[in-house]
C-alpha cells in the first residue's frame, strides 16, 4: 500500500512538472511568434494551457514600442482568457469559441517626426495598399471576442522635447462576433481604443478597413461630452502635492494664478483653460481635482494628461 502511495505521489509530481515545462515551452513559442507578427517586443508573464478544459489563460501580455520610439509599453493586456476547440486544432484549424481580452492601458506615442508608434508596427506596414494580403496562416475562427478597454495615454513629442500628454479615460466593454483573421483581431486591439477616444489620422484605420473590421474613426468621443474633470487621491501631504502640481503646470503650460492657501491653481495648457484644486482630507490623504476646457468645450483628455504626469512625479 505504501509503495502504491509513493508511486502515485511520483506520478502526480511528474505530471505537474511536465505541465510546467509544457506551459513554459508554449509561452516561449507564443512570445517569439507574437514578436515576429507584430514587429515589436512582446513579453508574457504567465501562460497556462488546459487540455481537458480546453482553455488558455495568459497574464501580463505586453507589447512594447517598435524601433524609433521610447522603450515604453504600447499595449498592456493583464488578462487574456481563451476557450478553444481541440478537435479543430487536430484538423489544423484554430477555432476559439470565446476570447476575453482586458486592455488596461494603451500607450500611444508620437515622435518628433509626427509618426505614431502604432503605425510603425509590422502588421500595419504589411497591411497598407489596395493589393495587400494577409500572410498565409492557419485558418482562424473566433466566435465571440469580448474586449474591455481601460485608457489611452498619448505622449506627443512632435512639438518639442517635453511631450504633450493627454489621457483618454475610456472604460468600456465591447463584444464582437465572427472574427476570422489575425488582422481583424489586431485591428480590434489597436484601433478600437483609438476610435473610442476620437483619435484620427492613424494608418491602423486603413489596415482595419482592409481586414474587414468596422473600426472607422469617429470625430467626437461622446463619452466625454459634459465631463471636463478628473480626480485622484494621493497619500502625500498637501504641501508636496501642491508643489508638484505647480511644477507640472509650469512644465506643461503656463500658470496664470496660484493660491496655496485655498489650494487652487489656474493655468493654460495646450490652449485650454485648466483649473486645479488641491484639498487636504481628514483621512490623511490629499485630493486633486483637475478640470480643462477649451473654447468652453470640456477637455478631459488634457486634464487626464496633467493628472498622469502628476501621478508619475508623486510615485
Amino acid at each position: 500500500m505504501k509503495k502504491i502511495k509513493k508511486i502515485l505521489i511520483v506520478v502526480v509530481i511528474c505530471v505537474f512538472a511536465i505541465g510546467i515545462v509544457k506551459d513554459q515551452i508554449i509561452k516561449s513559442v507564443v512570445t517569439v511568434v507574437a514578436t515576429q507578427v507584430v514587429g515589436a517586443p512582446v513579453h508574457i508573464n504567465g501562460f497556462s494551457l488546459g487540455i481537458f478544459k480546453q482553455s488558455v489563460k495568459i497574464s501580463g501580455f505586453r507589447i512594447y514600442n517598435p524601433k524609433g520610439f521610447s522603450k515604453g509599453i504600447l499595449v498592456d493586456l493583464p488578462k487574456i482568457n481563451v476557450s478553444y476547440d481541440l478537435g479543430s486544432v487536430l484538423k489544423q484549424k484554430l477555432h476559439l469559441p470565446n476570447v476575453e481580452i482586458e486592455l488596461k492601458e494603451m500607450g500611444l506615442e508620437k515622435n518628433n517626426k509626427g509618426e505614431l508608434n502604432v503605425d510603425s508596427l509590422k502588421v500595419v506596414k504589411e497591411g497598407k495598399g489596395k493589393d495587400a494580403k494577409p500572410a498565409p496562416q492557419m485558418p482562424l475562427q473566433l466566435d465571440i471576442v469580448k474586449l474591455g478597454i481601460g485608457k489611452i495615454v498619448l505622449k506627443d513629442y512632435s512639438a518639442g522635447k517635453a511631450p504633450v500628454i493627454k489621457v483618454y479615460d475610456i472604460n468600456i466593454n465591447k463584444t464582437y462576433k465572427n472574427i476570422n483573421s489575425a488582422q481583424q483581431l489586431a485591428a480590434l486591439i489597436f484601433a478600437e481604443p483609438m476610435k473610442a477616444a476620437g483619435i484620427q489620422g492613424a494608418k491602423i484605420y486603413g489596415v482595419a478597413m482592409l481586414a474587414g473590421a468596422a473600426v472607422l474613426p469617429v470625430a467626437v468621443a461622446a463619452k466625454f461630452i459634459g465631463k471636463d474633470s478628473v480626480q485622484q487621491d494621493f497619500t502625500e501631504d498637501f504641501d508636496s502635492v501642491f508643489a508638484e502640481s505647480s511644477l507640472v503646470l509650469k512644465k506643461m503650460g503656463r500658470i496664470t494664478k496660484e493660491n496655496k492657501s485655498s489650494g487652487s491653481l489656474s493655468a493654460e495648457v495646450n490652449g485650454a483653460q485648466v483649473y486645479v484644486k488641491v484639498t487636504e482630507k481628514s483621512d490623511n490623504k490629499t485630493a486633486v481635482v483637475i478640470s480643462a476646457r477649451k473654447f468652453l468645450l470640456p477637455k478631459p483628455e488634457i486634464a487626464g494628461g496633467i493628472l498622469y504626469e502628476l501621478s508619475a512625479r508623486l510615485k
